[in-house]
């Protein structure tokens, strides 16, 4: 089914494209959660969270599509996660400086620092880098989803904003915020 076809489903209140989304994106969305140390149930429920709020925009007739479904809803469970990070350490910073430092909250905090200096870049950049790097789009569909004018344009926007995000790294975070 085309992100078309679905929008249009959703619009009419057809509660099987809901379904349908689930199922096809399940296992990619619940990835995210999985792979930044959530459980299982975690996962299902910020994925159903993120459906939910995505059927809500959808429903209302405010939610303009800028990018595939997939993508809009990847980024809905990777904010909805992100918080429940953030939340997860506010309670936990307590037993942290009873416990010492863990690997686990290490790498969350590495990635918490690149997700919030990937979003401080302007918006091309950041839909840029997303897409390669999250989505795995190829330089090919990137620079035709984002209008550019060929590959080649894609790809040197891509190292500069890459560069650029390496640049505001540097300057916010120190080494040590990065090395084990």
């Amino acid at each position: 089914m085309k992100d078309s076809e679905i929008l249009t489903r959703i619009s009419k209140g057809d509660e099987k494209t809901l379904d349908y989304l689930y199922k096809k994106y399940y296992r990619m969305m619940t990835r995210i959660v999985l792979s930044n140390n959530g459980t299982e149930d975690e996962a299902k429920d910020i994925y159903q969270e993120a459906l939910l709020a995505f059927w809500q925009k959808a429903i209302s007739g405010k939610l303009v599509l800028t990018s595939k479904i997939s993508t809009f809803i990847y980024s809905i469970c990777l904010n909805l996660w992100r918080k429940e990070l953030d939340r997860k350490g506010r309670f936990s910073d307590e037993e942290m400086k009873d416990e010492g430092s863990h690997p686990e909250h290490e790498k969350n905090e590495r990635i918490r620092i690149i997700n919030e200096c990937i979003n401080s870049l302007g918006d091309t950049c950041r839909k840029i880098l997303t897409y390669y790097y999250f989505d795995g789009m190829s330089m090919t569909d990137i620079a035709e989803k984002l209008g550019f004018a060929n590959t080649d344009t894609a790809k040197t926007k891509k190292y500069k904003c890459k560069k650029k995000l390496d640049s505001l790294v540097k300057s916010q975070y120190s080494a040590s915020d990065f090395l084990d």
